[in-house]
């Protein structure tokens, strides 16, 4: 199909395929995304960075998100779906092969124009991809076609730090690391740079197929999604809006999602070095980060299973954010010592784990939302959603700043504010229609 079509045009077949298809863009935002958590050890290490340091790793991947989300819009305006996501392919696969030469100079801010190009390609993909699943099929219904591509994101991010770790790490490392401090200069910078060398393999290979995949999708079946055509009943309704900011659903929303991507980050970039603090190694806590991602994807399960039949997206969006807050507060006061899937450790790391069962369906309960009655204004709503995951950038930031300065556990009060906002706009904020408060609408 070559022109825009509507979403009740497609065939069962068409509309199979292509959310296969998007299925696999979010199997590849999750493995370039989540292997992050192995990123910000890795880069500690080997550019001698303390913890606000190492964080920059998320800040300059994500911050890119709020630079660019608005122009990604009006690029895919301008190309469309199908060219607009082979762009952001190929401008990752730019931004992958920026590691070669951040690598052989071991110069820790050309890592972060790197991670910074990825970021923007990323933004194009996922300013595409969100409303284009969002749209395709029953609104009802999105929130389980969301947990699907959860699960495609988060498997692959269950697998990246693994691989990753797998590639650039030897056994022998270990020792190393801890013999590290006590090196003379020369030696110890000899043993950096090949340390960090060995992200050179990777990233070409993984330059490879990002062109790969933005040649595979220009000329893949998936349809064009016309997105600028409304009603006439939410025309009438839409009539007196200028502008997305006249719609507080999805500010608040956008808000929402800056909050939740910043919890969700927070809880798997940063549980390897809460592991580390408990005198965890590199090599045993690698895995932290997987399980974390692993309770994600069962609670994506319990949403495709229950959601719609036996439990709304409302609900579960309002069982979600509620656990987060107590998880939050069991993360910071319970201490016991335990013993896990062979890991000895305080109990509080596995209350930092559960936070992605917390946090699974919060993103798919906030977008439907955001969403509803935009109408002609979607792409560009769906472009200021895409900013908000610039709280992937700034609170881990704030995290590695309190890490520093109170502690590792103490720093997790930084999720405390971010859950009582998603409580407020899962049982509220949502409704909202219009920014003065007596005029907003129920939505429920």
């Amino acid at each position: 199909m070559t022109g825009n079509v509507e979403v009740s045009q497609l065939t069962k077949r068409q509309t199979v395929v292509s959310i296969l298809l998007i299925g696999l863009l979010f199997f590849i935002f999750g493995f370039v995304s989540w292997v992050n958590a192995i990123l910000i050890p890795y880069f500690k290490i080997a550019c001698e960075l303390n913890n606000f340091q190492s964080y920059f790793v998320t800040f300059a991947f994500y911050i890119s998100y709020f630079i660019m989300s608005v122009p990604s819009s009006f690029l895919l305006k301008r190309l469309g779906f199908k060219k607009g996501m082979m762009t952001g392919f190929w401008i990752m696969a730019a931004g992958a092969f920026i590691f070669i030469p951040a690598a052989y100079s071991r110069t820790f801010p050309l890592f972060l124009l790197g991670l910074f190009t990825i970021g923007t390609g990323l933004s194009v993909l996922q300013t595409a991809a969100n409303p284009y699943i969002t749209v395709l099929g029953p609104k009802e219904r999105a929130a389980q076609r969301i947990s699907i591509m959860g699960i495609c994101n988060k498997g692959a991010g269950i697998l990246a730090p693994l691989i990753f770790a797998a590639v650039i790490l030897k056994a022998t490392d270990t020792d190393l690391f801890k013999q590290l401090a006590a090196m003379p200069t020369e030696a110890r910078n000899a043993v950096l740079d090949e340390l960090v060398q060995r992200v050179v393999f990777p990233y070409f290979i993984v330059g490879i197929v990002l062109l790969f995949l933005g040649w595979l999708v220009r000329n893949s079946p998936l349809p064009e999604i016309n997105t600028e055509q409304e009603s006439a009943e939410l025309t009438l309704a839409n009539s007196g809006k200028k502008n997305i900011f006249a719609f507080p659903n999805l500010v608040l929303g956008a808000l929402g999602i800056f909050l939740h991507v910043g919890t969700q980050v927070i809880s798997i970039d940063t549980v390897i070095g809460y592991a580390n603090s408990m005198g965890i190694g590199l090599m045993e806590a690698k895995a932290f980060p997987s399980y974390t991602l692993t309770a994600t994807i069962c609670g994506y399960l319990l949403g495709i299973i229950c959601i719609p039949k036996l439990s709304s997206q409302l609900l579960a969006l309002r069982f979600c954010t509620l656990l987060g807050l107590v998880l939050t507060l069991l993360i910071i006061f319970a201490k016991a010592p335990v013993r896990f899937l062979g890991h000895t450790s305080d109990i509080s790391i596995w209350f930092v784990v559960l936070l992605g069962l917390a946090n699974s369906l919060v993103w798919a309960g906030i977008w439907p939302l955001a969403l509803d009655g935009l109408g002609r204004f979607t792409k560009l709503g769906a472009s200021l959603m895409i900013m908000g995951l610039c709280g992937n950038a700034i609170l881990p930031l704030v995290y590695g700043g309190l890490a520093d300065e109170y502690g590792s556990r103490n720093a997790y009060w930084v999720l405390f504010p971010c859950y009582i906002y998603l409580i407020f706009y899962a049982f509220y904020g949502y409704k909202m229609r219009s920014w003065k408060m007596r005029s907003a609408h129920r939505n429920s």
